[in-house]
């Protein structure tokens, strides 16, 4: 009787600390609002979400995950697919049109073409801000290349940091600044989503946030 009541003592204590271990949001069809998307998959250590492609943008947002400002850290993967990738985080979402986002475009990260590498990585507040409306009336401000180049169809560590006023963007595997933008709206809302632009599928995975 000892020896198994030690035996699930060790037990607990081994899955607590595997518990403890992974420090990544968890990600469970019950605890995400899916709006213009459906899963494809989760991970069975529920760290990694795939997103399916739908004429339009989509996203998941993550329902108990509360967040103003400080930290976001995620990787991402999209692919080398021109004008089908858009792919990164939403967060300030209001509803399902109205919300601020950074996304990537990995088609663009070693395009040949100098214009088109400066397209890689963008800032957002829809509907009024679009990227359309940004590139038109401040080009060059609130998009950006990516320096490292990563491979378009492979994952990419990001970082966004984000105060009241500002947004900054950092590659994580070289520590660089990537963009840093003035938020054009106030914040009002502490949701985060998974985002995903037109017609553009995207997988998600070790999430972490720090306020």
């Amino acid at each position: 009787m000892k020896n198994r009541t030690f035996a699930l003592v060790i037990t607990i204590l081994i899955l607590t600390l595997i518990g403890c271990s992974n420090p990544f949001i968890q990600f469970e069809n019950d605890q995400l609002e899916v709006i213009n998307r459906d899963i494809v998959s989760i991970s069975d250590s529920k760290n990694t979400l795939v997103l399916n492609n739908k004429k339009g943008d989509g996203m998941a947002i993550i329902k108990d995950l509360e967040f103003k400002k400080g930290v976001i850290e995620l990787e991402i993967k999209g692919e080398n697919n021109p004008g089908k990738s858009f792919v990164g985080i939403a967060f300030n979402i209001q509803n399902d049109s109205t919300y601020e986002a950074v996304y990537f475009r990995p088609f663009n990260f070693q395009s040949t073409e100098k214009i088109r590498r400066k397209h890689a990585v963008q800032y957002i507040h829809h509907p009024t801000y679009t990227w359309r409306f940004l590139r038109t009336n401040h080009e060059g401000q609130y998009e950006a290349a990516y320096p490292r180049q990563p491979l378009p169809d492979e994952w990419f560590g990001i970082e966004v940091r984000i105060d009241d006023k500002k947004v900054y963007v950092y590659d994580q595997e070289t520590n660089t600044e990537l963009l840093s933008v003035e938020r054009l709206t106030k914040q009002v809302s502490n949701r985060i989503g998974l985002w995903t632009g037109f017609d553009s599928k995207g997988a998600f995975r070790n999430l972490k946030v720090k306020e």
